[in-house]
């Protein structure tokens, strides 16, 4: 709902309060929605992007892939990521985005997407929103796939991952900081995440997949949790992976809901570390991803029983 022109730059030994040289410079289409649209299109599944932008930056999405906007932007941020070559880290600065003035422009999205409904087979609802919209929009939206029998996944932050959170069959895909921001638990081991994101899937979430990074993910559903993650992380360029992450997990979901959760956590873990290698987001190396799938490491967690929460 809050797309982004990415723009990548590439230097050697960054040092914040010096002045470098750019060795190149790549501008792409972004935003979480974008990116996932890009991985499922990479995946062999067709994919339609929609949300909220201005008629340059939907003109120009259409001109690489499916998509139907709400034009309710006056103009589209961007996310600048420093990529340091001779380290293969990355800084990224990600603007706010600009305000949607136009009153209308929620429920011109949610028509928009309820009119998608009976044609597609799953769901994502990803990023930040842009000011001036309800942090609302999202839960209502996923209510209404969800009661569509469309699975849905939410890669959502604050206030409005929080409303989503209550949603009943949602999945969620937060990070370890959304996640912390979202159970005030602080926790970091698997047990610990384990035992925090009981209480969501008791409220009703059909799963809670929290991405560590490098540490790969802890999935926890009624009937389980595991942890997956490769046995050597792999460096490089981590904008964009967990994106691929909600790219692969809604692809299995719209196979089979539920799906063999051991198996889709094993192609979510494969599917990000691939994109990782690639120094722009969206993309993965899917030759790559071939290769790393027999090495993911999914260990069953015991599941501790749900306490009370205020979430």
């Amino acid at each position: 709902m809050n797309p982004a022109y990415d723009v990548t730059y590439r230097v050697e030994n960054f040092t914040c309060g010096r002045t470098h040289r750019v060795r190149s410079v790549e501008q792409r289409l972004g935003g979480k929605g974008i990116n996932v649209t890009r991985v499922l299109n990479q995946l062999g599944r067709y994919a339609r992007a929609t949300g909220f932008a201005d008629h340059a930056f939907a003109a120009a999405a259409e001109a690489e892939m499916p998509v139907d906007f709400v034009h309710a932007l006056p103009w589209v941020r961007r996310t600048v990521v420093i990529s340091e070559s001779d380290t293969g880290t990355a800084t990224a600065l990600r603007e706010p985005g600009a305000r949607v003035a136009n009153p209308h422009a929620s429920e011109q999205l949610e028509v928009r997407v309820s009119g998608m409904l009976p044609h597609i087979s799953g769901l994502v609802i990803a990023g930040s929103l842009p000011e001036g919209i309800d942090p609302g929009l999202p839960a209502r939206i996923a209510q209404g796939a969800l009661e569509a029998q469309v699975p849905t996944v939410c890669d959502l932050d604050g206030p409005a991952l929080r409303m989503a959170s209550r949603v009943p069959g949602v999945v969620l895909l937060p990070g370890l900081a959304e996640f912390e921001e979202l159970t005030k638990s602080g926790a970091e081991t698997p047990a610990a995440l384990v035992a925090a994101a009981r209480p969501l899937v008791g409220r009703g979430a059909g799963a809670v997949i929290i991405t560590r990074g490098p540490l790969g993910m802890v999935a926890v559903t009624a009937g389980g949790a595991w942890d997956a993650h490769l046995p050597e992380p792999l460096t490089g360029n981590p904008t964009g992976a967990g994106d691929t992450v909600a790219a692969a997990v809604i692809a299995a979901l719209a196979n089979a809901n539920p799906p063999d959760w051991p198996a889709t956590l094993v192609d979510a873990v494969a599917t990000s570390a691939a994109s990782v290698v690639i120094p722009v987001a969206g993309e993965i190396d899917r030759r790559l991803r071939g290769h790393l799938t027999p090495t993911v490491v999914v260990s069953e967690l015991d599941i501790p029983s749900a306490g009370p929460t205020r979430i």
